[in-house]
């Protein structure tokens, strides 16, 4: 490292200024303290330990005569809270804030993604170890041990803190989480906080820290802390993310959610950046016409070869507009080439994103939504609502499997499944989630390889208008498979509890055609008939396009007479029971996908993409492989 004060010093920290100003700044961090932290990281200088020690804290019985048989059971239930301890300030001369080199690392102990998590405890040499030891949680043995590693899964989400690359594939940019080393995890919170924490992701040596400064002159013997719902002013929503930590009761809270107000839908449509179209009327072509597409979908092009439609690499000379990417500006479209048909239809993201899919589908049905879409909550909106809920049902001793779901990510990315109430408030940390009651008795499958497995649905729609609402449904759907037979246990795992296998590596991909599925299927559940399932699915798609339209944009899905649109909705069967008594399977959308990725389709099904295209811009269906829905 260069002397300090040298050119070759300065120019290093005018690099590191360049490269992580806008993180910084948007950390908190003061620059007063950015020279020490750049020479602390440049030279992995770890100075706490001068400044500051842990104490630990014993805590008085709240009852002596407690039984010995009621300690353990406490014990068991909450296996971390055994040990209290907590960082001060033992410099003799106390901490000055205004000193530069107030400012320092704390390492991470553990830095994993959740899935990775169970495994990295079992085959990581010591790990088990150290997180048992840092959460107060017994552990004498050798190898590692099953109860150990679970109560380490449940207990660490009173530890973890997260951060996210802004680079990078989707998979790595999802959320990382990290446990600091035992200074860091000793750090207790306060209200009135006396230092302030974030991560910090050191570029040139491509390693995360956090950084600890004080908000304030500290006295030797004074307490460090932190706040551990910092950025939450919010009086209610700040007692739920410290729930983790501390009792909360939401017994005043109702856990209705309602639709939300137009103001929140406004909102949606105003950070999406779209303009809304003029009025326009509906195009009227020729018979004979053949239209110019032009498409940035290999699948499209590969896919249409009807004598109707060729193609252009000139967007501007276009007919029909058939893109991955998001159109936004409809007034300019509507305004300057209204003959233009798109692919796409303004304020469908009202469908495909999650949160706005739970929204618009509480149009339908009672207040908690129709019975085809699991109970919804939005972590951001309606946490309190959430946690009411989930407390009711735990005092009912009715099943609580939650899955956590990022807002706009497929795949069954940064996707959770849990019982854990503190793991679920955690998520909200990360990427903007729903919470959505995990499907605890679905219908399964029977494979002659494995046994009863979870299966999901795939069909795909095809929007040709808003006004009048004409929906049409391809006759070919989609299977996907679990690997492991089912259960309610080892949440983790994911080739249980996931379908999703066509992206993952090294997994097998089961595959089955829709027509042997129906036999199949129909041969394990005699009573059950596909025609009479599928028709209740087709019912469901109405109610979803029927609630999805049924207001004006920005409040519902755009009326615009030259937009169509492709979307696939994945489902799963649930068993329920209709007001009869009798056992019924009930559809469950799970999501509503935006261009959705028609490889099975094309390679399975060669006039997959001219039946689309004969529907949605000819208006031709006789000689088309689609079903008319509404």
């Amino acid at each position: 490292m260069a002397e300090p004060g040298s050119q070759k010093q300065d120019e290093s920290y005018s690099q590191f200024v360049a490269l992580h100003q806008a993180a910084l700044t948007a950390s908190g961090v003061p620059p007063l303290y950015w020279g020490s932290l750049y020479c602390k990281l440049e030279g992995e200088i770890f100075d706490a330990g001068e400044m500051f020690g842990i104490m630990q804290v014993e805590e008085a019985e709240e009852e002596e005569e407690e039984e010995d048989e009621e300690r353990e059971m406490k014990k068991k239930q909450n296996p971390g809270n055994e040990m209290s301890f907590k960082v001060i300030v033992t410099n003799e001369n106390g901490l000055s804030a205004s000193d530069p080199n107030s400012i320092f690392l704390i390492d991470h102990a553990w830095t994993y993604r959740t899935e990775h998590a169970r495994q990295q405890l079992i085959e990581v040499p010591g790990l088990l170890h150290r997180m048992a030891n840092l959460m107060g949680i017994e552990f004498h043995g050798e190898l590692p041990d099953e109860e150990v590693v679970e109560d380490v899964l449940k207990e660490m989400w009173k530890y973890n803190q997260t951060y996210q690359l802004s680079h990078g594939s989707a998979e790595e940019k999802l959320p990382v989480w990290y446990i600091m080393d035992e200074f860091g995890s000793r750090i207790q919170h306060s209200d009135e906080a006396t230092f302030h924490m974030a991560p910090f992701y050191y570029l040139p040596h491509q390693l995360a820290y956090t950084i600890l400064w004080p908000l304030r002159d500290m006295s030797n013997g004074e307490e460090v802390t932190r706040d551990y719902a910092y950025g939450e002013a919010d009086p209610l929503i700040r007692s739920c993310l410290l729930l983790p930590w501390q009792p909360l009761d939401l017994g005043h809270i109702s856990h209705q959610t309602p639709e939300p107000s137009e103001a929140h839908y406004q909102a949606i449509f105003e950070e999406n950046k779209e303009t809304l179209p003029l009025p326009v009327e509906p195009s009227i072509h020729d018979k004979n016409k053949v239209f110019k597409v032009y498409t940035d979908m290999q699948q499209v092009l590969s896919g249409v070869n009807h004598p109707r439609f060729v193609f252009t690499n000139d967007e501007k000379e276009a007919d029909i507009l058939f893109i991955f990417s998001h159109i936004k500006d409809y007034r300019t479209f509507s305004a300057e080439r209204p003959h233009v048909l798109l692919s796409q239809f303004p304020c469908e993201n009202l469908l495909t994103v999650k949160d706005c899919l739970a929204s618009i589908a509480r149009r339908v049905g009672v207040a908690e939504g129709p019975k085809w879409l699991p109970r919804t909550f939005n972590l951001k909106t309606e946490l309190p609502q959430f946690i009411n809920y989930f407390k009711q049902r735990e005092q009912r001793g009715e099943d609580n499997h939650w899955i956590c779901k990022p807002w706009n990510l497929a795949r069954s990315l940064d996707t959770h499944v849990t019982t854990n109430l503190p793991y679920i408030i955690r998520q909200r940390e990360s990427t903007p989630k729903v919470v959505s009651k995990y499907v605890e008795d679905p219908v399964l499958f029977k494979r002659d390889d494995i046994g009863l497995v979870k299966f999901d649905i795939r069909y795909i729609v095809l929007l040709r208008s808003v006004c009048p609402l004409k929906l049409y449904v391809y006759d070919v759907f989609w299977l996907r498979f679990a690997n492991r037979p089912f259960a309610l246990n080892d949440l983790d795992d994911y080739e249980k509890h996931f379908t999703v296998m066509n992206y993952a590596p090294n997994v097998q991909l089961k595959q089955i055609h829709c027509e042997e599925f129906v036999t199949m299927f129909e041969k394990q559940y005699p009573d059950y008939p596909w025609k009479s399932i599928e028709a209740e699915l087709f019912k469901t798609f109405g109610e979803l396009f029927r609630a999805a339209a049924s207001k004006p944009a920005p409040l519902g899905i755009g009326n615009y007479p030259s937009s169509r649109a492709i979307y696939a909705i994945d489902l799963m069967l649930k068993w329920d029971t209709d007001g009869e008594g009798k056992r019924v399977m009930q559809p469950q959308i799970l999501e509503v996908n935006f261009n959705p990725d028609c490889a099975r389709a094309c390679k399975y099904h060669p006039s997959f993409f001219n039946d689309v295209f004969s529907t949605l811009f000819l208006d031709e269906t006789s000689n088309c492989h689609m079903t008319a829905i509404l």
